[in-house]
């Protein structure tokens, strides 16, 4: 039995967005290169036709799995999740954490596999400090085994946007 793999609302229309960029600017860019390539002769020492020939087949692929993910995914709206939620930490919710040894804060989103992203502060749902901070409220400790041990974080505060 599987289960739907669940996505925000706004992670859902970021990859519909990539979705449709992807078919109408990116693969017409790409089919046009592998024409141009061909033009040059001999393909089987055509660098250009090889490269425009992969890149073909990482945009398809990513065109695949976006498909696939977008419908299979169970599309949550955080706002109303939050409303039967108020203060607990719970799939979409925007956590302020506050390291306890060192008093540092970092805010986090959880969210879906697919659309998690460090470097907007996104973590998947299935990461170990989205599953420490799962069930908690303002105020508690979540205990997060990192690769160099135990860390503690205060959650400062939960929202959903």
């Amino acid at each position: 039995m599987s289960t739907r793999p669940p996505l925000t609302l706004k992670g859902s229309e970021r990859l519909k967005a990539e979705l449709q960029r992807l078919k109408t600017e990116d693969r017409p860019q790409i089919i046009q290169a592998i024409a141009t390539a061909r033009e040059h002769g001999d393909l089987k020492e055509n660098a250009e036709y090889h490269a425009a020939r992969e890149q073909q087949s990482f945009c398809e692929g990513r065109i695949k799995e976006l498909e696939s993910t977008l419908s299979m995914a169970q599309v949550i709206d955080v706002v109303a999740v939050g409303a039967m939620n108020p203060g607990k930490v719970v799939f979409g919710a925007t956590v302020e954490l506050e390291a306890v040894e060192t008093g540092e804060t970092i805010t986090y989103q959880i969210v879906g596999d697919i659309e998690a992203d460090i470097k907007h502060n996104r973590v998947a749902v299935s990461s170990p400090i989205a599953r420490a901070m799962i069930g908690k409220e303002e105020g508690d400790v979540a205990v997060v085994q990192a690769p160099s041990g135990k860390r503690e974080y205060e959650i400062v505060a939960v929202s959903y946007q």
